[in-house]
């Protein structure tokens, strides 16, 4: 047993350090980094002092205004391509999110965009020049994707001899190209992907950027904490029960869970892959609404449905857009014509004081501005839940397991918490069809539920979309994510979700109320996680949700409503169309 420890160790190490290996001499820090005593928000400023001027200028930027520049030929893609490189190293260093570096091949891929502009005096596509950032469940030719394995160290997917050993490339990866996008990093996963934190036995955890007494989140928790650093201006994660949302939450950014069949998933790794009942679905991470929507609406122009078999044929819908920015001017002396569903509770467990506060928030300025809200009281959420959980356990652990036995290594805590030290019993075919039968039933009682709300809205339309928690707290305290019903509802209804960043947590307002009664030993246990001290300055986020498929309508409503709460101080650039 000792040789296998030994051996699962060596080869984690010897990866780890030829990733690191490959960050420049001159972008290795020199110094020690400061304590998370020291130095507990490594966002913003922080990061300036090792870079220039001009890096700054570049990485300071969203993903909207590069291309502004790079697809008018004022920015070189060369240039952008090596500050957002140079400003990743620097946030891989911190928080450990990379797992794959491929800078060099970045930079010729740049190079050859510079050439193809300077020749045409024009763009390849919508994506010219823009750095994309890449969860570690894409294939990219000439790196490999582990998914934090050890054991799919030097294979495909856990596999030898297969062909596609670092040349097979995901379906969105050749359309990302095609858009004029820059690829040059894989970002951090936990091993198997279930989890809520981001950890692994190859780069270790992920920490939060803007507060490192938390986690990123997860399993997109490398996207949240590089896109927070403003180590990539655009990334995507994927979405199987908030692993999009939850990263883009705890890390103060914008997140969209698309409804399945909406983006091409396409020759993605994944775990439990055949598992259809509730499908992963795949999105991006941005610091505005703008760079979600500049990421959707380009790769809708590709026509994904022609190459992936379960992408439906809809292209980008302006008019969805439109309807809603006609709702937001209808109403009487410029005050608004939308109408919102808020949920402060799931009924399970209460979210800690600045989730509270930021949905207060929320209603307070959708109130200003003249809009409905209505107390949203749908089926419940445990019961809905209680599905979801079943079909990650339909092989029995089966699939992940046998990932870990490829190389012996242990199983994270935050994994083992749902998977167990072993496989178990598979589920036979009628008890999966009965889960489908449960799931179809679910969503049909949600579905009226939603409709009914046309009855009280006063707008003569049920609610256009609902104001969530997103978790019950701002960002998880390390192996201590142990309730994921705010967000796994969404992927059971397949409803399109968008993460809002609204504030921070602050300790002198955020407190714990004296007469707070639990509602269960389970919610008591949520409770007892808080710690005003350790929380202060963590972002603090709610969730937008709309109807399946309706992402051009999700987005427009998010944008608005973020801007309606950060005002002047600004989350998102203000829309030219609101």
């Amino acid at each position: 047993m000792a040789a296998t420890t030994e051996a699962w160790q060596e080869k984690a190490n010897a990866k780890r350090d030829s990733v690191n290996g490959l960050i420049p001499e001159s972008w290795r820090f020199k110094e020690p980094i400061p304590s998370t005593e020291k130095q507990r928000d490594v966002t913003g400023k922080f990061l300036w002092q090792y870079l220039s001027d001009r890096e700054i200028e570049i990485t300071e930027s969203n993903a909207v205004e590069i291309v502004k520049h790079t697809t008018t030929g004022d920015w070189t893609a060369e240039e952008v391509t090596k500050a957002f490189c140079h400003r990743a190293s620097l946030a891989h260093q911190i928080v450990n999110c990379l797992h794959e570096i491929f800078f060099d091949a970045a930079i010729e891929s740049a190079k050859e965009l510079d050439a193809y502009y300077a020749e045409h005096k024009a763009p390849i596509g919508p994506l010219h020049g823009l750095p994309i950032s890449l969860k570690d469940q894409f294939h990219v030719k000439g790196v490999e994707t582990t998914m934090g394995y050890i054991g799919w160290i030097g294979t495909f997917q856990g596999k030898t001899g297969t062909g596609r050993e670092m040349v097979f490339e995901s379906e969105m990866v050749r359309e990302l190209r095609a858009l004029g996008a820059v690829l040059y990093c894989k970002t951090s996963v936990p091993h198997t992907l279930m989890s809520g934190e981001t950890v692994n036995n190859i780069i270790g955890y992920t920490w939060n950027p803007k507060n490192r007494n938390l986690s990123s989140g997860g399993s997109s928790g490398g996207e949240g904490a590089l896109i927070s650093m403003k180590g990539s201006p655009l990334g995507f994660g994927t979405d199987i029960g908030g692993s999009i949302r939850i990263p883009a939450a705890f890390c103060g950014l914008y997140g969209i869970r698309p409804s399945s069949g909406r983006m091409p998933y396409e020759g993605m790794a994944n775990s439990m892959d055949g598992q259809n009942t509730v499908l992963s679905v795949v999105g991006p991470l941005s610091s505005t609404v703008g760079g979600l929507r500049l990421a959707m609406k380009s790769l809708l122009s590709q026509q994904p449905w022609l190459h992936d078999p379960l992408v439906h044929e809809i292209p980008w819908r302006e008019e969805q857009e439109k309807e809603i920015f006609d709702l937001v001017s209808s109403g009487t002396g410029g005050k608004g014509g939308l109408a919102f569903g808020i949920m402060e509770t799931d009924g399970v467990v209460t979210p800690h004081p600045p989730i509270r506060r930021a949905i207060k928030m929320v209603v307070e300025a959708l109130n200003k501005l003249g809009h409905k809200v209505v107390k949203w009281s749908p089926p419940s959420h445990k019961r809905g839940n209680q599905i979801l959980l079943t079909t990650w356990g339909y092989d029995g652990g089966h699939d992940v397991h046998s990932a870990f036995d490829l190389s012996g290594e242990p199983i994270a805590d935050q994994v083992k918490q749902s998977y167990g030290d072993a496989a178990q019993e598979q589920m036979n075919a009628a008890q999966i069809a009965a889960t489908n039968v449960a799931k179809r039933e679910f969503q049909k009682e949600y579905m009226e539920y939603w409709n009914s709300t046309k009855e009280y809205t006063g707008t003569s339309r049920p609610v256009d979309a609902v104001i969530a928690p997103l978790a019950p707290f701002a960002a998880a305290r390390p192996k201590c994510y142990k309730y994921y019903g705010y967000s796994t509802f969404v992927n059971l209804l397949d409803y399109s979700s968008c993460v809002i960043p609204i504030t921070t947590a602050e300790r002198s307002t955020d407190v714990m109320d004296k007469d707070f009664e639990p509602l269960s030993d389970e919610d008591k246990g949520i409770a007892d996680l808080y710690d005003a001290a350790i929380y202060d300055g963590a972002h603090v986020a709610i969730q937008l949700i709309g109807r399946r498929l309706q992402e051009e309508k999700v987005l427009a409503m998010a944008e608005y409503v973020g801007n309606a709460i950060s005002g002047s101080s600004g989350h998102t650039a203000p829309s030219e169309k609101l």
